[in-house]
């Protein structure tokens, strides 16, 4: 999708993979599997450009699912904080 001529909304890019926001549940069945704080995930700004129109806050936790050659489909979690 365009905004303006030739600019365009980096969510819709094609290389920008899914990101969605994972429910409070998911978020702590996440880290029981991995053993692990939100803080220890890899984190992501709230103002990132390919998660602005999800409307996140921070301390929320965002699922990114990407295509793999190898995999198939490969899961990425991100924990949203603060500038």
């Amino acid at each position: 999708m365009a905004t303006k001529k030739n600019q365009v909304l980096v969510p819709d890019h094609v290389y920008v993979p899914k990101h969605e926001i994972i429910s409070k549940q998911e978020a702590e069945e996440i880290l029981k599997k991995y053993n692990c704080k939100p803080t220890e995930l890899p984190l992501i700004y709230v103002t990132d450009p390919a998660i602005l129109k999800l409307g996140v806050k921070p301390g929320d936790m965002i699922k990114i699912t990407r295509d793999s050659s190898t995999a198939g489909t490969s899961l990425y979690y991100r924990y949203v904080v603060e500038n």
